[in-house]
């Protein structure tokens, strides 16, 4: 994996910017209500949460250099026959030929339908594991602002 990293820094001088199409998803699950809260000593927490009625969230984007396309909110975890959906009917429109789709390690962005899908509308699929990169921060960021409302 180190060395696909080292030829994926090599190759980014040499790919055009605009032709970058970072996939990723996010969610959130009511599971991760807190079960345990402060509250000043001698006073009660008082708050709700869901008992036994878990309920996950995705939301899943591709995200170019002009800003974030092809958004879809998924009601449950992102599987892999809902992942080739949504690529087949909110992403692939929106691809042009030359484009490279960038998608992570997660094993729905793995099937072989996927990347066929993908190279049928004239992009490349590239599956790159990379660390923390700026497409994460923006999805960490969106995460973190959905589950403090």
């Amino acid at each position: 994996m180190a060395a696909k990293r080292r030829i994926w820094r090599v190759a980014q001088r040499f790919i055009d910017p605009d032709r970058l199409v970072f996939i990723d998803e996010t969610g959130a699950s009511t599971k991760m209500t807190r079960l345990y809260g402060r509250a000043p000593h001698g006073q009660r927490v008082i708050a709700s949460a869901p008992f036994g009625h878990w309920k996950t969230t995705t939301v899943v984007a591709a995200l170019r250099r002009t800003g974030l396309t092809a958004p879809m909110v998924l009601d449950g975890p992102m599987t892999g026959p809902a992942f080739l959906a949504y690529v087949q009917q909110v992403l692939v429109p929106t691809l042009e030929p030359g484009d490279i789709v960038v998608l992570d390690n997660l094993s729905a962005h793995r099937i072989g339908d996927v990347r066929a899908a993908i190279r049928a509308a004239g992009a490349e699929p590239s599956v790159v594991t990379l660390t923390l990169v700026s497409h994460e921060r923006l999805f960490r960021g969106f995460r973190l602002r959905t589950l403090s409302r």
